[in-house]
């Protein structure tokens, strides 16, 4: 089926369209956009280029996809947004493309649900199954890794990595790494305790929940430096990859300072 685009959107000729995407009305598309299969922009949407938007992904209005980024290093090189498929991006958010300090390129993958007001920033990646709550905003640089949540009115500083299915508490300040599993909350967050929700949604087995929660008793709450508590925990429980994936995380990571 051929696109189905309202007489009131603007669709730059080199934009490409794939089949059965919806533009509603008033939507602008700007040159070297390509949107999807099945994609549809409910109305007053903005996709500007180059950007690609995958397959089935829904806009809601007044959002700004693809925009150039707010970094004063960029002259206008011909950087890029990638998004992959199944994604719902909702009223007011914007998504910027990357800059040339980096690979020049922003990523959203699948599955992800960018809420009311969040912002992208240039450079950043996010992983699959994500969900950007009310007003999150991500700094440049950004990697949000799988399964994460933030609550709403949360920020997190540029080059921050936040771990596979950690969740940042709505008005978290987040200016230091947080390890996959882990919940972060405060201005200059801080970790809190294991995200047990999350891990059951994942069906993270009981006996890996079970090493997680030792994990960050040994690692947060023992007292012991940082170096000499994730060599015991690499002895003890290092045997079970959930908790592999924390070790292998806080090894490149910047860890939050302790509640």
């Amino acid at each position: 089926m051929a696109p189905d685009i309202h007489p009131t959107a603007v669709v730059d000729r080199n934009a490409q369209l794939g089949d059965e995407v919806h533009v509603g009305p008033y939507c602008v598309i700007g040159p070297s956009v390509r949107l999807g299969r099945a994609t549809r922009l409910v109305a007053h949407v903005t996709v500007l280029g180059p950007c690609e938007l995958g397959e089935r992904n829904e806009v809601f209005p007044f959002a700004v996809i693809g925009a150039a980024p707010q970094d004063r290093g960029y002259h206008g090189e011909p950087t890029t947004l990638v998004m992959g498929d199944d994604n719902v991006v909702r009223e007011h958010v914007t998504v910027h493309r990357g800059t040339t300090k980096q690979e020049g390129v922003t990523r959203i993958g699948n599955h992800t649900m960018l809420m009311v007001g969040a912002h992208v920033a240039h450079d950043s990646v996010i992983e699959d199954h994500v969900t950007l709550t009310n007003g999150t905003m991500l700094g440049g640089h950004v990697h949000v890794g799988a399964w994460a949540i933030t609550g709403g009115a949360v920020a997190v500083a540029p080059f921050v990595r936040i771990g596979e299915s950690a969740f940042l508490a709505g008005g978290a300040m987040v200016e230091r790494d947080v390890p996959p599993f882990m919940m972060a909350a405060g201005d200059r967050a801080t970790i809190r305790a294991v995200n047990r929700v999350g891990l059951v949604r994942r069906a993270v087995p009981e006996a890996s929940r079970v090493a997680i929660k030792r994990a960050f008793r040994m690692l947060y709450r023992s007292g012991e430096p940082r170096a000499e508590a994730m060599a015991a925990v690499e002895r003890e429980l290092g045997d079970d990859p959930w908790v592999g994936r924390i070790l292998a995380f806080l090894r490149e990571a910047r860890p939050l300072r302790v509640a």
